[in-house]
């Protein structure tokens, strides 16, 4: 029975594994056995394989891509925060509660984090904003409306 992994350690891909990961990134609802028949593996390689990769925590979670725009979410926005002295975690708190925000990121440089969201409108962003900004531990922010996406894909490995 293999070791488990430490949290610090980086997780070892074969060829196989590396092979497959990048088939379930183009299409994570792929049956396993076109997989297997285009990589020349059995079923059950990768099976066993996926669930490896699954509990080392290297796949996450399977997920489809959206279309926001057809939606109706035509405001996207990319914020950069000061967020205070010892305050992180608070900021943190908040902001996850937030469904307009899908990314937030712990970023070095003028900046202490950088949040990536969706809105229906500039009216419903600068109303987030506004609340945003009326958090005493957010000192500052800088926000930049993105106009296109050039490309926002998963790596393949």
């Amino acid at each position: 029975m293999p070791k488990k992994m430490n949290k610090d350690e980086v997780f070892r891909m074969d060829s196989s594994d590396t092979l497959i990961v990048n088939e379930l990134i183009d299409n994570p609802k792929k049956p396993l056995r076109e997989i297997g028949k285009k990589l020349r593996l059995s079923f059950v390689t990768v099976m066993n394989r996926i669930r490896r990769l699954e509990k080392e925590g290297v796949i996450k979670h399977y997920t489809t891509k959206i279309d926001y725009e057809k939606l109706g979410y035509g405001t996207h926005a990319l914020v950069q925060l000061r967020i205070s002295k010892g305050r992180f975690g608070e900021f943190s708190k908040a902001i996850e509660k937030e469904q307009s925000i899908y990314a937030v990121y712990d970023v070095t440089g003028d900046f202490d984090s950088a949040i990536i969201g969706l809105f229906k409108s500039t009216q419903s962003m600068d109303k987030f904003l506004k609340k945003l900004q009326s958090f005493d531990f957010v000192e500052r922010t800088s926000t930049a409306l993105i106009l296109n996406t050039i490309k926002e894909d998963s790596m393949k490995v």
